[in-house]
């Protein structure tokens, strides 16, 4: 099989979440704002903090449906069966990630007390899905990952209630929730699994405009259209209000904030308008983005070809970061060590910045990080063939 030439917008769009991902990170640990309320609450946020949060709603649904795309391309040079052990090993890999190396960025507690499936565990379980249903017919990877898209928000008001093990089953796939395990343990759930393995399945099949049978011009149409489609789509099913979104919107006392809470979607779960609003916008850029090839693009690029590796040390340097500035605002060491969510944490009570202080460390973090993903780039690009495993990181 020919290999195809690597798709240079997916990299400048994956940079661009990529870089994006660390601002919502660097706010969990440094604005003092969010150990007190959510950034999207209409009666306490401001504008310049909605969107401080809201833009970087485009990170996980563009990270899956992106990693659907990189499978459906990768498929284009292995048989079914070489991909179909790809994607199940390297969905294994990731889980395996989320409960140990990811976990413990998060939180820096060496007892793994608090149990968190995040983003990477959705995306490997989706890679595990995703390695059977590759050899569906098309159409039905299409039409199954449409459906839990579009219709998981009809079992919205579906509950399992206790602790048992049914609850905590119901909970991996369609609620955000947390479950004491013991008293020593507690299990926070927060990507229910439905729909982000839908959101995977149609970026596997989104893939196919990428073949060599479509010519740039023609792919650009294609998606031009696809993404008018789908933010349409939510400016007219927000607009009615009666399905899609588990919290509708409401008018406000001025009109800002009446678009405001047009735009506030739900994330745990992601609704239907919540996929619509993100991937929607995600396409257009795609659609407008192939021949970008100036001096910045190129550097996001680099970002955008080490995701996992930017992803995990990201994660450890924001964290080491807050360490510092607690230490350095009179807190110690270890009230960065975490049982709760960060932002719940008691001993970091009064703790955190303005939100100014939030974008100097954000931009920092990039900064700080770009020369390392630069390296790793190059070195994975120099040895992909002889060492396996920079397939997985």
């Amino acid at each position: 099989m020919i290999k195809p030439a690597r798709i240079e917008s997916i990299d400048l769009l994956r940079g661009i979440v990529m870089i994006v991902m660390a601002l919502d990170h660097v706010r969990d640990y440094f604005h003092a704002d969010a150990f007190l309320y959510d950034p999207t609450d209409m009666s306490k946020t401001s504008v310049v903090l909605f969107f401080t949060r809201w833009i970087t709603h485009y990170c996980a649904p563009v990270f899956l449906f992106l990693a659907g795309t990189s499978a459906f391309l990768i498929g284009l040079r292995k048989s079914k069966q070489e991909l179909s052990k790809f994607l199940l090993k390297r969905g294994l890999w990731l889980v395996f990630l989320e409960l140990t190396i990811v976990n413990f960025a998060w939180f820096f507690n060496t007892q793994f007390s608090l149990i968190t499936l995040f983003v990477i565990w959705a995306l490997g379980i989706g890679m595990i899905v995703l390695a059977a249903c590759i050899h569906l017919p098309f159409k039905a990877t299409l039409a199954i990952g449409a459906l839990m898209v579009i219709g998981h928000n009809a079992f919205d008001n579906f509950h399992v209630e206790g602790n048992n093990v049914d609850a905590i089953f119901w909970s991996m796939v369609h609620q955000f929730q947390g479950f004491p395990l013991s008293k020593n343990y507690f299990l926070f759930i927060g990507y229910p699994l439905v729909p982000w393995i839908g959101v995977m399945m149609l970026g596997y099949c989104f893939g196919t405009f990428y073949q060599t049978s479509y010519r740039q011009a023609a792919r650009r149409k294609i998606l031009l259209y696809l993404g008018t489609g789908l933010v349409a789509l939510f400016v007219l099913i927000r607009f009615i209000n009666g399905y899609g979104d588990p919290h509708p919107w409401s008018a406000q006392p001025n009109p800002v904030f009446t678009v405001l809470s047009f735009l506030n979607v739900t994330k745990y779960p992601p609704s239907l308008l919540y996929v619509l609003v993100t991937l929607g916008p995600a396409i257009l850029f795609l659609a407008v983005s192939e021949n970008y090839y100036g001096a910045i693009s190129q550097k996001i690029k680099v970002l955008g070809r080490v995701p996992m590796f930017y992803y995990l040390l990201h994660l450890y340097l924001i964290h080491l970061l807050a360490v510092a500035a607690a230490l350095l605002t009179g807190y110690d060491a270890s009230d960065m060590v975490f049982n709760t969510w960060v932002t719940n944490s008691p001993n970091l009570v009064g703790y955190g910045f303005n939100l100014w202080v939030v974008y100097v460390v954000w931009i920092s973090v990039v900064l700080i990080l770009y020369p390392l993903c630069k390296w790793y780039d190059t070195y994975k690009a120099l040895e992909q063939r002889s060492k396996w495993w920079l397939s997985y990181i």
